[in-house]
């Protein structure tokens, strides 16, 4: 981060000549101090319940060089820290499980790792060295709409902590040497303790969404949209997992909907599991001692899970299984970027873009479109359901006996069975005629079909309303012209011994 980058990060406030402007190194320190210190201040404030009041609370102190009675001595230049709504950013650390220690010894501990900005804005992210945490700047107006979404952000966290939506542990500003630095720190979507072999930046829209060439060059580069499509058919997973990926994906965008919330992404990570793994030597300990609760994207997904239990498991770091053609996956994502609300200047960009281009696949939208638009290219485009496999459908089909064996055994009471068994006992010594000869039995049998929609056990369920219907059970070789008394008694029969069910 050089010094030219300091001087946009913050965003209309230029630096005086009185003051020497802080070096990359300087303000990184200046940020884990602060924190430091905004932390460690709130052990002597008791626990109590969080009040409307506490959302736009603003704590300001000045922490110089030479240390104060309230403030430690430091070896960064002189500072100004403001804590945002300490006492509520404290409630949610405590909803998702972090202990004061554990979040100060993540954030201040170790340098922070300073990671690229593959997107349009100037932010710039910092990852803490065990993983779990991300620290972003924010301009002045994302800082101030965080704050008033923050009742709505607690009211939602308190129905549902299991969420895809970006997890917000505090909010604070550094002001030094006459720049001014407001940060966020949120959980962490993808670990670095397993590749990324692909990574993308999805949207649902299609304008200007592929990644640039200076993007494509880099050794982890970030795609987008119109990429995805280009590069991978879709990733698929099971039933289950599908639906509840999709579940929580459509109740988070109700709520960015509710806010006027839009032009967020969904950050998805994919690791191919067939490739060369990463050894357990060379991995770091980052989720060995998981601090998070929910903040993996198995868990987030998983809203009927009653343990709370974090994941330890360090093969899978909490991705989701999927399979993509015949490799096996796994997935980490989640939906960052939803500081960006609808406002006039959005509204101004829609309208301008619009003009030249279709405006139904530019970005900026309004919030109800854009959902359902997000929506609609996630479960179609991006997220597939894996169908049960055509083999095990074929091998019903091919032996059609053994199944409705099995099917009808386990529906028929012990004393239908002893029916079924004195009547084939009684009426198998007066079969005759080629119809029921052993070299057409097999033929015939093999051709028995139910022609109903439902399983065998829904046929059972429903026999009486089927009973009157001629197609309940058809025969493609026509049976022999019998009287009708003597007809139904023979298929019974016949039924008996092929072991299904007569229903009368």
């Amino acid at each position: 981060m050089s010094i030219a980058t300091t001087e946009s990060v913050g965003r209309g406030t230029k630096p005086s000549k009185d003051h020497k402007k802080p070096t990359a190194a300087a303000l990184k320190g200046a940020i884990q101090l602060g924190i430091g210190y905004a932390v460690g201040n709130l052990s002597s404030k008791p626990d109590r319940d969080v009040l409307m009041q506490d959302f736009s609370v603003v704590e300001s102190v000045f922490l110089p060089s030479e240390g104060s009675n309230l403030t430690p001595a430091h070896h960064y230049p002189d500072f100004r820290l403001k804590t945002y709504a300490p006492l509520a950013f404290r409630y949610f650390r405590e909803l998702f499980g972090i202990k004061p220690d554990d979040y100060l010894y993540s954030i201040c501990n170790e340098p922070l790792i300073e990671l690229c900005n593959p997107g349009a804005s100037s932010s710039w992210f910092y990852l803490t060295s065990d993983d779990e945490f991300i620290i972003k700047t924010v301009q002045h107006k994302e800082a101030e709409f965080l704050q008033k979404l923050l009742p709505g952000y607690y009211m939602n966290l308190n129905q549902n902590p299991r969420t895809l939506l970006p997890k917000f542990y505090g909010l604070y500003c550094i002001q030094c040497g006459g720049v001014t630095v407001r940060v966020v720190v949120m959980n962490n979507v993808l670990p670095r303790a397993i590749q990324m072999h692909y990574k993308y930046d999805l949207k649902g829209s299609s304008y200007k969404r592929r990644a640039s060439r200076k993007e494509r060059v880099k050794s982890s580069p970030t795609f987008k949209d119109l990429d995805f499509q280009e590069m991978h058919e879709g990733l698929h997973f099971d039933p289950d997992t599908y639906s509840a990926l999709m579940k929580t994906l459509q109740r988070d965008c109700r709520v960015l909907e509710s806010f006027k919330i839009m032009d967020y992404s969904l950050l998805l990570g994919i690791h191919i599991s067939d490739r060369k793994p990463l050894s357990r030597e060379s991995r770091c300990d980052s989720r060995r001692g998981q601090k998070v609760l929910y903040s993996t994207a198995l868990e987030s997904i998983q809203g009927n899970a009653k343990a709370p239990e974090p994941v330890t498991d360090d093969d899978t770091l909490g991705g989701i299984p999927a399979k993509h053609k015949d490799e096996n996956l796994l997935i980490f994502l989640g939906i960052i970027d939803i500081l960006q609300s609808y406002r006039f200047i959005k509204k101004v960009e829609h309208s301008w873009k619009a003009l030249v281009h279709d405006g139904d696949t530019v970005s900026v939208h309004r919030p109800s479109f854009y959902a359902d638009r997000f929506l609609k290219f996630m479960g179609t485009t991006v997220f597939k359901k894996i169908h049960p496999l055509r083999g095990a459908s074929s091998k019903r089909k091919r032996s059609p006996l053994c199944a409705g064996k099995s099917a009808s055994q386990e529906f028929l009471s012990p004393q239908r069975e002893e029916r079924k068994e004195e009547k084939k006992a009684q009426s198998m010594d007066n079969l005759d005629g080629p119809m029921y000869s052993s070299s057409r039995q097999p033929d015939l049998l093999l051709r028995v079909s139910f022609k109903t929609t439902g399983d065998y056990e829904e046929y059972l369920e429903n026999s009486e309303e089927r009973r009157a219907s001629s197609s309940t059970i058809a025969l493609d070789d026509p049976l022999p012209s019998l009287s009708r008394s003597q007809s139904e008694s023979e298929l019974d029969v016949y039924l008996a011994a092929t072991g299904f069910q007569s229903f009368q």
